[in-house]
């Protein structure tokens, strides 16, 4: 596994920051990432000299806005993104990782044994099939759907009461006033944008917090 990218600078900085102790199990699931993860289409060949700054960091930075002890469901999880940099970087919350795509899934549970993560759970299915399986306080999201449609996969599952942190890019305002009617179709009291890593990356992660 010698072609993982290498972790230097700011981006260490900003991996101790946020990991800690458990920065070394970072670095294995990046080892996964960056060998099998590409070989199997989870991340494409490119992302690889940016797999520490784009993804892996850009995730876990979200963490932030997640309380002690929580429980997250992550919808679409693919390669783990946010949710295995999450379960890493908080062992006290309790990460349900809802994914539809087998080979996902086999990958997924391949690299949650291979670091022992005691954390997290895995479930086959889309996210509609997770609705009364799950107990969740947070949803978390990463480059599944624009907001208007996220909202009906992913609000459900909180049950009426919780938060929704979707991790958007620069249209996150726009997606916003798209899916006001639906907001308050579901009662949204809350919906804003937040970012995270705002001390810690050189591009922080824009984040739209929907609170039930």
């Amino acid at each position: 596994m010698s072609q993982t990218p290498e972790l230097t600078g700011s981006d260490l900085t900003a991996a101790h920051a946020v990991f800690g102790d458990r920065l070394p199990l970072a670095q294995r699931y990046v080892e996964h990432l960056a060998t099998s993860g590409i070989e199997r289409g989870l991340i494409g060949p490119r992302e690889m000299p940016r797999l520490w700054a784009r993804h892996v960091l850009n995730c876990a930075v979200v963490q932030e806005h997640i309380e002690q002890g929580a429980s997250v469901a992550d919808v679409g999880s693919g390669a783990g993104l946010p949710g295995l940099c999450l379960a890493i970087a908080r062992p006290d919350l309790q990460l349900t990782l809802i994914e539809p795509l087998e080979r996902r899934v086999i990958w997924l549970t391949e690299v949650v044994d291979d670091l022992g993560l005691e954390n997290v759970d895995i479930i086959r299915g889309r996210a509609e099939q997770a609705v009364g399986q799950v107990d969740a306080d947070y949803v978390t999201a990463r480059a599944v759907s624009a907001l208007v449609g996220l909202l009906d996969i992913t609000l459900p599952i909180l049950r009426g009461t919780g938060t929704l942190l979707a991790l958007k890019g620069r249209s996150a305002a726009e997606e916003i006033t798209k899916a006001k009617k639906k907001l308050n179709k579901y009662g949204a009291r809350e919906t804003e944008i937040i970012l995270a890593g705002e001390n810690l990356l050189e591009d922080s992660t824009t984040v739209v917090r929907v609170t039930l």
